[in-house]
């Protein structure tokens, strides 16, 4: 059997709605009935006192009369057109005197303690005979007492009690009925909401909904369809990713298909040998393309890596990463010397994708440097809360339409499609540079050759 809690979270958001805004109609409506009951209940019964206290009063201050004289003088049928049960009590002789063919009216200790001078007047409810009763002081050792029934106010107090709940029994039906329809107005946009989620998940339609008013709904609509632009802008760029890595694939890939069955027809019988200098060339071109190949992959999982989200920073001292690039570009190019300048700089990020990013960036221009050129690195603040790392060589330089391109994926100039390389390293580098709130620029450099700028926040 379910708990209370447990049924209401399987109920749907419109039920808890209506259903909240019931209980809460209902709350209200039963604390103003019965604050409304309560001030009604006390009035009328204050009045009811004030009217016995009032006649008493009144008859205690008239003329004074013996006792049996008193009761002649209030005849029982005058007594009952006013539903009124009088009696004088006599404290001497403990006798209780009213109107013959009248009821005697109801006594308590307290009662005679009036009559006995010991209490000037005492008012009590008899539920017995569910009548209101006032003993006042009269005569030295007597008492007048007053009973007066209470079934007009009880009645009076019965169908209030009736109107109230009915009326209460109204308020919380329109409040149900006002709180479905406002459930059902105003969570519109959050079912179109669910809709587009299923559908999504459903289909894989990323087609973003549409949007009305400027409520938190809507605000909650359009962070909707930015998430839905984030997923599809990133499934288009995997897509691209894929389309142009198996692309990139295929021509080494072919080109070592080729060689392999080369030298397995070599080896079969009856075929054409080949000359020691042709299977050289072979083996020569196939560790080419497996180091091309094994470059290529690389540079896509660091590709897909950088892609993938990043949360954990550190303290990044810049300088150490530029001089642990510097060290692993020295040892890959003997042809190229290196001027470097280099001011601190620290920042949070990731060192090991940043030295991969300088990496690039050194590798691209010892590639494009004649042999004996010199590779210039600066790193030096800029005076914006941010400093750059300047990478220039002394190569031919980029040409004006491959400048736009130079930081896309697998994009190769024309003079670079010759030399070794995947395209991607480049794209690391910008990628590297976006991820730590910076950016990535290429230009021309004094000496004529290309000029990479990397530019990152952080503090001397």
């Amino acid at each position: 059997m379910l708990e209370p809690q447990g049924r209401l979270q399987k109920a749907s958001l419109r039920a808890r709605v209506t259903w909240l805004a019931a209980f809460c109609v209902a709350g209200a409506v039963a604390l103003v009935s019965f604050g409304a009951y309560m001030i009604v209940r006390k009035s009328t019964y204050d009045a009811l006192d004030e009217s016995l206290r009032t006649r008493a009063v009144a008859v205690a201050a008239g003329e004074k009369i013996n006792g049996s004289d008193f009761v002649g003088k209030y005849p029982a049928a005058f007594l009952a057109a006013g539903d009124v049960k009088m009696a004088v009590l006599l404290a001497d002789s403990g006798q209780l005197l009213f109107p013959q063919d009248s009821d005697r009216p109801p006594t308590v200790a307290e009662a005679w303690d009036v009559a006995q001078g010991e209490r000037n007047e005492f008012i009590w409810t008899d539920h017995k005979t569910e009548s209101r009763v006032i003993a006042v002081k009269y005569q030295p050792g007597q008492a007048i007492i007053i009973a007066q029934s209470m079934s007009p106010q009880r009645t009076t107090l019965a169908k209030l009690s009736v109107v109230l709940l009915l009326i209460g029994g109204a308020g919380v039906l329109l409040a149900a009925i006002a709180g479905t329809a406002v459930a059902r107005t105003g969570l519109r946009p959050v079912q179109r909401l669910t809709e587009a989620t299923e559908r999504v998940a459903n289909t894989g339609d990323l087609t973003p909904i549409p949007v009305a008013g400027d409520d938190e709904l809507a605000r909650l609509t359009h962070s909707f369809n930015a998430m839905l632009g984030a997923v599809a802008e990133s499934q288009e760029r995997q897509r691209r990713l894929v389309a142009d890595a198996g692309h990139e694939l295929r021509t080494p890939l072919t080109s070592m298909r080729t060689n392999l069955e080369l030298l397995l027809a070599s080896e079969r019988p009856n075929s054409p040998d080949l000359s020691e200098v042709d299977k050289q060339e072979i083996h020569s071109d196939v560790r080419a393309q497996l180091d091309e190949l094994t470059t290529l992959i690389g540079d896509l999982v660091e590709l897909a890596r950088e892609d993938a989200p990043q949360v954990i920073h550190e303290p990044v001292d810049l300088v150490e990463v530029v001089e642990r690039s510097m060290d692993r570009a020295r040892r890959r190019a003997s042809n190229v010397t290196f001027d470097v300048q280099l001011q601190p700089w620290t920042l949070l990020g990731d060192s090991s994708a940043l030295e991969r990013a300088v990496l690039n960036l050194l590798d691209n221009a010892v590639k494009f440097s004649p042999s004996g050129s010199a590779v210039r690195l600066n790193l030096r603040q800029v005076g914006d809360g941010s400093a750059v790392v300047e990478v220039a060589d002394a190569g031919p330089g980029i040409a004006d339409a491959d400048l736009p391109h130079v930081f896309e994926r697998f994009y190769r100039s024309s003079e670079a499609r010759t030399l070794p390389g995947s395209g991607l390293g480049l794209a690391i580098v910008k990628q590297v540079a976006q991820r730590h709130g910076g950016t990535a620029t290429a230009g021309r450099a004094p000496e004529g050759g290309a000029l990479f700028t990397l530019r990152l926040p952080g503090r001397p």
